[in-house]
Parts: structure tokens; sequence; C-alpha cells
């Protein structure tokens, strides 16, 4: 009942369960996404670089920088891929 309320299997609810049997409420707090690129230190530095150029510099029509223009640098300089939300800290 609950893993279809949850829509999901119930391997997850017995996991679920288990890690909180095991540890508590504190074992079922996220630890965020599976597979989460990050974005290195050195790869921040290259990254600051490249936001100081300016927009324009990357192809953009204005000098606005938003979190989707961010994440094309990010993609096309670092060769990583991340969300947009994750671009932005969340």
């Amino acid at each position: 009942m609950i893993a279809k309320d949850l829509r999901v299997s119930v391997r997850s609810v017995e996991r679920w369960r288990r890690a909180w049997r095991e540890g508590g409420a504190e074992a079922l707090c996220s630890t965020g996404p599976a597979n989460c690129p990050t974005v290195t230190g050195a790869q921040f530095a290259v990254l600051e670089e490249e936001l100081g150029k300016g927009p324009s510099a990357h192809g953009f029509d204005d000098e606005r920088w938003t979190l989707a223009r961010v994440r094309t640098v990010i993609r096309r300089r670092l060769q990583v891929s991340l969300s947009v939300r994750r671009c932005g800290g969340c």
C-alpha cells in the first residue's frame, strides 16, 4: 500500500524501512542524486575567468547572465553537464 501510494517499488520501501530501523530518521535523509556531477576548484577558476569575459564573448546577444547561459558555458568549456538548478547552487 505504501509503495503504491508513493508510486515506488516495494523494494524501495523495504530498503527505507531497514535504513530507518538501523539508523533512525537521520538514515533516511537524502545524500543527493546518485550521479551528481560537480565542478572542481580548478574548473571553477576557469569558469570564473570565462564568466568574466561576459555573455557576448560566448555568443549571447546581450550582457545578461542567466542560469541557463552559465550552464551552457559550463557544458561547452568544462565538458560538465549540470542542471540549471545545480548551476544556481541549490
